[in-house]
């Protein structure tokens, strides 16, 4: 039987990886990402938030490494912070992690990203699926569930999402 070797998080902290990768525990976790449809619908989710920086006070980072506790890391796809911020690696919560599937996540791994998200702090989590086109928000009084309404929504701040502008067909 073979064993698993666990690397310390100081090991994780100064190894290249790419794509970067989660860490749990000890243990290095590929993240599903590369095709097409997780990319474009990522690079969405940016660019919408992003055009609107200035208006909101936001700050929108792609694939940052987040602490999520002691021993983990996770890269959401996006993050929204609010305001600004100097850390080079996020301890304090985003305001919102949003993840983009891909046809090979498990829900259960994501199920545990979410879970530390919230644990963390994050107040929102908003996941899209972009073969299905469906969304899903996490909270911690609400838990996950999909969303079944057209803008996603925020409050304290309002940060609106209509799901339109992220699914739309391309010519």
């Amino acid at each position: 039987m073979a064993t698993e070797t666990l690397i310390s998080v100081e090991e994780y902290l100064s190894t290249s990886y790419d794509p970067d990768c989660d860490y749990v525990d000890g243990r290095i976790e590929e993240r599903n990402l590369g095709e097409y449809d997780h990319s474009r619908l990522q690079t969405k989710l940016a660019v919408y938030f992003g055009a609107r920086e200035r208006q909101w006070n936001i700050t929108i980072v792609v694939e940052q490494r987040v602490q999520v506790s002691p021993t983990r890391f996770r890269i959401p796809d996006v993050c929204v912070l609010l305001g600004k911020t100097k850390e080079q690696i996020f301890r304090t919560p985003p305001f919102l992690c949003l993840e983009v599937l891909s046809p090979e996540d498990r829900w259960s791994r994501l199920e545990q990203r979410i879970d530390d998200y919230l644990a963390m702090g994050v107040p929102y989590v908003w996941i899209f699926d972009p073969q299905t086109k469906r969304a899903y928000t996490a909270t911690l009084a609400e838990g996950l569930r999909e969303f079944k309404g057209s803008v996603l929504r925020t409050e304290n701040p309002v940060l609106e999402l209509p799901l339109e502008e992220v699914f739309a067909q391309e010519a």
